[in-house]
């Protein structure tokens, strides 16, 4: 057998991916900026070996069936054929933190599990190849592969299956003493899955077009604001994209918020009234992620902390991207 246990974090993205291209390959309509998040993780060993009588994926100690068994598998097979390799797998991952809620677990998933079953088939692969291979199965996890502030860009009208398209890191860690408060609402797995989300969206939202079109706009505008280091004006931007994103989805009849989510978006427009750099965003889930530097942490902190039926907070801070926890062997 030959087996590599990686690790990747989640992301958060800044600009939203939200859409997909039409036809084969799982290709962004839009392009996407993101921050890598230090504090959450997940962990995959992935060992091809000769003596298993079948594939087997276990997610968080339950063995996978369905569509996820499906994307993990597609990726893969991927990997076999590009190693000639016939044995069958073992793929294990875990998260600690909410599995399928709007936490970004597919990005960090199938980072770390691209990562290891590369280095598990003994490919010499560099990590925008691997970011390649994990975006066909979740269009995020091609940022969590890399550092800090990375960058998807949109792929061309009418790509072809193979066209490589990768993530990249666009500014590092330390760009800004950033804190990211993940404000968890729920434990709950989400109703509708990003995937589903996206595709109802672009089907029946009256305002798809709108959001597809404003979309690399906002993009274009956020990446030059992060490049200034203008704090102030990326969240602005970085506010009118998930916004603008989820008018689009509720359109369609995909809503992701909950009581919470409206409560902790108040509170942080209570706390920029009142003088602090602070701004959000949400996801295609209910958690609220709040981003604020290192001066108004304690103050933003004890804001949050004071919202009634809130789950709890994870503090974290831009992270690394995917590494391998073990050589492979």
């Amino acid at each position: 057998m030959s087996s590599a246990t990686a690790m990747a974090h989640p992301n958060v993205a800044l600009s939203k991916y939200w859409g997909k291209r039409e036809g084969p390959g799982n290709f962004p309509a839009v392009p996407s900026l993101s921050v890598t998040l230090d504090g959450l993780s997940t962990q995959a060993k992935v060992t091809f070996d000769e003596g298993l009588p079948e594939d087997v994926v276990v997610i968080n100690g339950q063995v996978a069936t369905g569509l996820v068994r499906e994307r993990v598998l597609r990726l893969i097979d991927r990997v076999r054929r590009s190693a000639a390799e016939d044995r069958r797998v073992e793929v294990v991952s875990h998260n600690d933190f909410p599995t399928a809620s709007g936490l970004a677990s597919s990005a960090s998933g199938f980072a770390s599990i691209a990562l290891a079953a590369a280095s598990a088939a003994k490919l010499d692969w560099s990590a925008s190849v691997v970011s390649d291979l994990a975006r066909r199965s979740s269009g995020s996890a091609a940022r969590s592969v890399f550092d800090g502030y990375v960058e998807l860009e949109a792929a061309p009208a009418g790509a072809e299956e193979e066209l490589v398209l990768a993530a990249r890191s666009v500014a590092p860690v330390d760009h800004w003493p950033l804190v990211v408060f993940v404000c968890v609402t729920t434990d709950r797995p989400k109703a509708v899955d990003s995937t589903t989300g996206m595709l109802e969206t672009i089907r029946r939202s009256p305002y798809a077009a709108g959001w597809l079109e404003e979309a690399p706009r906002l993009h274009s505008r956020l990446m030059s604001a992060l490049v200034a280091r203008d704090f102030a004006a990326t969240g602005e931007l970085a506010e009118a994209s998930f916004l603008a994103m989820h008018a689009s989805a509720i359109a369609a009849g995909v809503l992701y918020w909950n009581g919470i989510t409206l409560e902790l978006l108040g509170v942080v427009r209570n706390l920029r009234a009142g003088g602090a750099e602070v701004f959000a965003s949400v996801d295609a889930g209910p958690h609220v992620k709040v981003f604020v530097l290192e001066s108004d942490r304690e103050k933003v902190r004890s804001a949050l902390d004071s919202v009634s039926g809130l789950i709890r907070v994870i503090e974290a801070r831009p992270g690394r991207g995917a590494m391998l926890l073990s050589e492979p062997r």
